[in-house]
């Protein structure tokens, strides 16, 4: 199972949360941000359905997968 943390951190004169190197909107508050980030760390757990999925790699290959919608990450906020 992956490991998925979002980080509450100051930015932009307010507040948001970061995961690996992505912020997400600035809140007014710390407390704000914090909220922001535990709901997207419970849809994170939510299962969804299992759908077969087609992506192209950095190599321009293509590669056809089964997504399993119970392989949910566990997420946790940190901050």
């Amino acid at each position: 199972m992956a490991h998925v943390t979002y980080k509450v951190v100051p930015h932009d004169g307010g507040w948001t949360y970061t995961m690996n190197g992505v912020f997400a909107e600035t809140y007014r508050t710390r407390e704000a941000a914090a909220e922001a980030a535990r709901k997207v760390a419970g849809e994170q757990r939510t299962p969804g359905h299992t759908e077969a999925i087609l992506y192209e790699d950095p190599d321009g290959r293509w590669h056809e997968e089964l997504s399993d919608g119970e392989d949910r990450p566990d997420a946790e906020v940190e901050g």
